[in-house]
């Protein structure tokens, strides 16, 4: 056989979160080429049915629930349980896309860091709070860490083929949520169904109302950092309503580089999966035209605290952006629950980083402690019954 003329092998892939927003699109774009890409494992929270439906679709792949639901009928032969979430996390593939969401990924994707495969991750919580225990453990095996969100996506296709040296700074853009001009005043009357209409994105509940206070952008400036091993001092955020420009990356002789598209999540998706390569068809081309012009605002800090607290928990370091993260997921899960105001959320997790404890070089159990003070601390500020919203990472973020 000519070699020149043979198709690649398809890539195998390992689906984490699979039955959430970001796995079904990932099922999309998977299926859309059945001869570049081979589902080798499936991991679900708890939606046995639609587990099933992706078992029967993947044929031989490997399948885990974390969490069924109690008397649910799971299966014969798959895994059940955090454990089994890891070992299928750690199989042999090509590249882990995990799309659990919060702190309930951190374990599974050291599994896969550790086994040294390629993690593609829409979860940006991983980063923020064991962001120093990642790096060191991906440096060990080897293990590379491609972003999905569109922001991260962005920089990186931004920065390939660039001298590293050769960067200023990153911006990264944020549509400013629907609230970006709603008087400040009245949100303590905002409601989880007004929160979780975005304008441009279509997303899960926790995504969509961390983009609603802007702690989404807050939590994606600490994992820039980690990705890109850049200083928070170059990591600058700018308001761009319509969503069009993912970010861009300034560099030292005065260039600016942006990448543009529909707000489409599976053209980062597809592009983190196929490792790089442009697969034709993915999400239509951006109309320009009819989009422009393409406004960019300056971020106003009085009516997005919550990018301000997040740096000084990432510049305080150590332990302390894993306890912005969990008195974050604490505060968002009371919010969407009816048991917190909008308002009260950056305060509540503002004053559980100021208190938190300094710890350098922390090691994961350091981080695994401190996620579960923020979460006991601001779950007392809500008088929360007991054990609620105290799921972290050995609990369940994935549908």
């Amino acid at each position: 056989m000519d070699s020149a003329n043979s198709s690649p092998a398809p890539r195998r892939v390992v689906l984490l979160g699979a039955t959430g927003s970001i796995g079904r699109q990932a099922v999309d774009v998977i299926a859309r080429f059945p001869d570049r890409f081979q589902v080798v494992g499936v991991v679900a929270g708890r939606d046995i049915a639609g587990l099933r439906a992706l078992a029967e679709r993947f044929g031989d792949a490997r399948v885990a629930v974390v969490a069924p639901d109690p008397g649910a009928e799971v299966p014969h032969g798959w895994g059940v349980g955090l454990d089994a979430a890891c070992e299928v996390a750690a199989m042999p593939a090509d590249v882990v896309c995990v799309a659990i969401t919060g702190a309930a990924a951190l374990r599974p994707t050291l599994a896969a860091i550790d086994a040294g495969t390629t993690v593609a991750t829409a979860t940006k919580e991983v980063l923020v709070m064991a962001g120093e225990v990642v790096r060191a453990r991906s440096r060990r095996s080897g293990a590379r860490i491609v972003a999905i969100d569109s922001e991260h996506s962005a920089i990186w296709q931004c920065l390939r083929g660039e001298d590293p040296a050769s960067v200023s700074r990153l911006i990264l853009t944020a549509s400013g949520g629907p609230f970006r001009e709603r008087d400040p005043a009245t949100f303590a009357a905002i409601t989880p169904a007004e929160a979780l209409r975005h304008p441009t994105w279509n997303m899960g509940p926790k995504i969509t109302v961390d983009c609603a206070t802007l702690m989404n952008k807050g939590l994606e400036v600490i994992e820039a950092h980690f990705l890109f091993e850049i200083d928070y001092s170059r990591i600058d955020v700018l308001v761009h309503p319509s969503s069009v420009i993912h970010s861009m990356v300034e560099f030292r002789d005065g260039a600016t580089k942006a990448q543009l598209g529909v707000p489409d999540m599976r053209l980062p998706i597809a592009l983190a999966l196929a490792d790089g390569e442009r697969l034709p068809g993915v999400a239509p081309a951006a109309d320009l035209p009819a989009l422009s012009p393409l406004h960019l605002l300056p971020l106003d800090p009085q009516r997005f605290p919550a990018v301000g607290v997040a740096r000084r928990a990432g510049g305080r370091g150590g332990v302390v952006p894993a306890v912005l993260n969990a008195a974050n997921e604490v505060c968002v899960d009371a919010f969407l629950r009816g048991a917190c105001r909008f308002d009260q959320i950056t305060g509540l997790v503002g004053e559980a980083v100021e208190a938190a404890p300094v710890v350098s070089e922390p090691s994961l159990e350091d981080v695994l402690d401190a996620d579960g003070w923020a979460r006991r601390r601001v779950a007392g500020a809500l008088a929360l019954p007991a054990g609620a919203a105290l799921a972290g990472p050995g609990g369940v973020g994935a549908a």
